[in-house]
């Protein structure tokens, strides 16, 4: 009897406790919860129901429902700006993605000055944003006080107008958000290195391996869901591209490096309250798309935990 009453008192004792730390948890993250209620999902939402209203800046009218977003789809702007978004992408994921994984892999390699590399390479990410566009900004200058233009006219080419060239513009701006993010990339992918298994490594040397061999067979499969993750990341982010072409470009030439996100800026600032219900329906629309990548990274994550 008394032992059926000490497990009960037990039993009670631990559910107490339980409950306790429940509700120090929750204590702990309320703060975090009114933060994320006040500047993620109240705006969100607030977006979604004001994208089917009129609005006069931001002063809610009349229902509308779908206007807004037929307004939208069918503006000239919409298909260019939308193309130009996914040559955004699809130029940052040629230029910038696996660079930074092969230097990575480099400073996981090489034996001496590896604080040294990585100190150098931190250096872009370090400076300020704005500083940086302009610094880029004139490095691209188009006439001969561009720094490029200066090195062609060393070797007796004449200047080439690089931001200022439909063509490439979109290029040139992603070659810049490259060199300013590079380092993150690396850093994170030189982390995930140093946490995979050095007995792997080892037997894979044993057995002959060469560095060809090592990267298919032991690096790529113990980072390949960092290497998932930093596709879709780069993805989501390169397709909210915003602040290159407004402060390098201004979305030129002839709307060349106008992105989505640039478009919806230009609705919701720049169109004097009148458009501002078609900024939140792009917005809805920019959100619709980014959650179908975010999704498939769900799903291809979870095929891969699976895996293993």
């Amino acid at each position: 009897m008394k032992a059926c009453e000490k497990k009960a008192a037990k039993k009670k004792l631990n559910g107490k406790n339980s409950l306790r730390n429940e509700i120090d948890a929750w204590v702990l993250m309320l703060p975090m919860i009114i933060i994320l209620y006040l500047f993620v999902w109240r705006s969100t939402v607030m977006g979604i129901v004001w994208s089917f209203f009129n609005m006069k800046a931001y002063s809610v009218r009349d229902f509308c429902g779908l206007d807004n977003y037929i307004k939208v789809l069918t503006h000239t702007h919409f298909l260019p700006t939308l193309f130009n978004t996914f040559k955004y992408v699809f130029w940052s994921l040629v230029i910038g993605y696996l660079p930074p994984l092969f230097i990575a892999i480099m400073i996981n390699e090489i034996i001496h000055f590896k604080n040294q590399f990585r100190v150098i390479i931190y250096i872009p990410a370090v400076i300020p944003g704005i500083a940086a566009m302009l610094m880029w900004y004139y490095i691209y200058y188009p006439d001969k006080t561009g720094l490029l233009n200066m090195l062609l006219g060393k070797i007796g080419i004449e200047p080439y107008q690089w931001l200022n060239n439909p063509k490439f513009t979109i290029i040139g701006l992603i070659i810049f958000s490259t060199w300013k993010g590079f380092a993150s990339a690396m850093l994170l992918y030189y982390a995930a290195l140093q946490s995979a298994s050095v007995e792997v490594y080892e037997a894979a040397l044993i057995d002959g391996a060469g560095p060809y061999r090592r990267l298919r067979h032991v690096t790529f499969p113990a980072i390949e869901g960092v290497l998932l993750l930093t596709f879709i990341r780069q993805i989501i982010g390169v397709f909210q591209v915003l602040q290159e072409p407004l402060a390098m470009t201004g979305g030129g030439p002839n709307g060349a490096s106008t992105s989505i996100s640039f478009q919806l800026y230009q609705y919701g600032f720049n169109s004097g309250g009148k458009a501002t219900g078609q900024a939140m329906a792009l917005g809805v629309i920019i959100f619709l798309i980014l959650i179908v990548f975010t999704i498939f990274y769900f799903w291809f994550n979870r095929k891969i935990e699976e895996r293993y």
